[in-house]
C-alpha cells in the first residue's frame, strides 16, 4: 500500500540525519521505526492494565461486587 507522510522541516531534517547516519533510506528508518511502535504497543496495553489492576485494585474489587 502506498502512502504520503507529511513531515516537518524539523522531522525530515532529523529523518534524514539518522538515514545517513545508518547508511540507510529515510524510508527504512520510517518502516522500522513504524515496526517499533507496533511491536511495543501489546507490551504498553499489558503495562498499563497491570499498572491500573495495581492501583485501583481496591475500586475494582468494589466494582465486581
Amino acid at each position: 500500500m502506498a502512502m504520503t507522510l507529511r513531515l516537518s522541516d524539523k522531522q525530515s531534517a532529523a529523518l534524514k540525519k539518522v538515514a545517513e547516519n545508518e547508511g540507510t533510506s529515510m524510508h527504512e528508518v520510517a518502516l522500522t521505526a513504524i515496526d517499533e511502535y507496533i511491536s511495543k504497543r501489546q507490551k504498553r496495553l499489558k503495562d498499563a492494565i497491570s499498572r491500573i489492576a495495581t492501583e485501583d485494585a481496591e475500586l475494582l474489587d468494589r466494582l465486581s461486587k
